[in-house]
């Protein structure tokens, strides 16, 4: 049985909460789950403290036993200082289409270097 620990949605239409739990990875998003390890509420300001309450002993302690986090949870993980979270790399796609497009007709117009 292979654990996640990841966000379960709450909450009213338009109006989300998150549940922080551990579940099995094969059971709905929202579905059955072993334990809940905290909660998220992104509609919160981030200077709040009510905006996350995260149980960290209990997620190392489901860490250890080979439970893997979801990317938003190694978010919250890595700015408790908890696990390091590997950075990320997409620069084509952080760069906007026509940016993209304006750029690959100046290279196209550009002579071919003679080699």
């Amino acid at each position: 049985m292979s654990l996640v620990i990841r966000l379960a949605r709450a909450g009213t239409k338009k109006r989300p909460v998150y549940h922080i739990v551990v579940a099995d990875s094969r059971a709905p998003r929202d579905g059955r789950f072993i334990e809940r390890l905290g909660y998220f509420n992104p509609l919160l300001p981030k200077e709040k403290t009510e905006r996350l309450k995260f149980d960290l002993e209990k997620a190392q302690a489901w860490m250890k036993k080979g439970a893997q986090p979801s990317d938003r949870v190694m978010r919250f993980l890595d700015a408790a200082g908890v696990a390091k979270r590997s950075p990320r790399s997409n620069p084509e796609k952080a760069v906007p289409r026509k940016e993209r497009k304006a750029k690959a007709e100046e290279a196209a117009k550009a002579p071919a270097p003679a080699a």
